[in-house]
């Protein structure tokens, strides 16, 4: 399953949670150089996903905040905790 997702590095805390556009809002700590940022949202939206970080990897956006990942999960448990993250 795709998921687009809104990195907010240099967060004071880690969370995954609300929306941003249509985007899952993941904060984390790391800032934005060389990649840290994206690893960390990587790490913080599986544990969030409740999946082995190597289930969620990156499709687009390595550059950018705004990101499509790829969560290789069962679709149905992946999209019933993301409606929970988003708020709904």
């Amino acid at each position: 399953m795709r998921v687009a997702i809104r990195v907010r590095p240099g967060a004071s805390r880690t969370a995954v949670g609300g929306t941003y556009a249509d985007s899952l809002v993941v904060a984390v700590g790391a800032r934005a150089v060389g990649g840290a940022a994206t690893r960390a949202a990587l790490d913080a939206l599986a544990e969030a996903l409740g999946v082995r970080p190597r289930q969620v990897r990156l499709v687009s956006g390595a550059t950018s905040r705004d990101k499509v990942v790829e969560v290789d999960a069962d679709d149905a448990e992946v999209a019933a905790r993301l409606a929970v993250l988003r708020g709904g």
